[in-house]
């Protein structure tokens, strides 16, 4: 099982990450009022600004301090592949 950190030695499962996201617009938003209304949310960012909104295949919601673009590396995507599909 391969753990990838989030930031602020928070660890999720690389195989339950369905999507890392933009926290902005206004779908990701209502997702995520969603998820804490359920009971699924997590927030990992310990105070701070919401960077990536990390969504898992078990149907939860994590938030994260760090970017997309801190993020990837972490997921093996290379920056050459994320301005690819920009």
């Amino acid at each position: 099982m391969k753990l990838i950190n989030i930031g602020f030695g928070n660890l999720v499962s690389a195989q339950r990450l369905l999507a890392v996201v933009s926290p902005d617009s206004a779908p990701i938003k209502r997702l995520i009022q969603e998820a804490r209304d359920r009971g699924m949310l997590i927030d990992a960012t310990y105070g701070r600004k919401t960077a990536a909104v990390l969504i898992m295949d078990s149907d939860h919601v994590i938030l994260s301090g760090l970017g997309a673009e801190r993020l990837a590396p972490r997921l093996g995507v290379s920056a050459e592949e994320m301005e690819e599909e920009e």
